[in-house]
């Protein structure tokens, strides 16, 4: 009788185990958020000096981490003059708080008197 009460814990134990990696796994699945920037600068020396640093600082501080940037390479359709830029979030979630938080809304503040911002967040996919 003591056998059976063993082997329906061990069981059920093995039954906890495994729903948690499995919910483990599912977790480290998730795709990234990758948001593409094609930004039509008006005003390039301000937008630099007074937008970029404190835009990227709050990036950084809020993990977003720079995938690509730098001028574009047209392959079809249109291009802003100035650069191009990806960045990658964990979460669509994580790229919203970001762009609700109190230190970007003060950068954008001042980013939009220099530029009009065509920004576009796509989920990664995974292979």
């Amino acid at each position: 009788m003591r056998i059976k009460y063993i082997v329906a814990l061990s069981m059920l134990a093995g039954m906890a185990v495994g729903a948690f990696a499995v919910q483990t796994l599912h977790a480290q699945a998730k795709s990234p958020v990758y948001m593409i920037g094609l930004n039509e600068v008006t005003d390039a020396d301000r937008y630099s000096n007074e937008y970029l640093r404190p835009a990227q600082a709050s990036i950084k501080a809020h993990g977003g981490v720079y995938v690509a940037a730098g001028p574009g390479t047209l392959i079809e359709g249109t291009l802003p003059k100035e650069g191009v830029f990806i960045l990658r979030w964990d979460s669509m979630e994580a790229l919203k708080a970001w762009r609700e938080s109190s230190d970007y809304v003060a950068a954008h503040q001042i980013g939009i008197r220099y530029a009009k911002f065509n920004i576009v967040a796509v989920r990664g996919v995974n292979q």
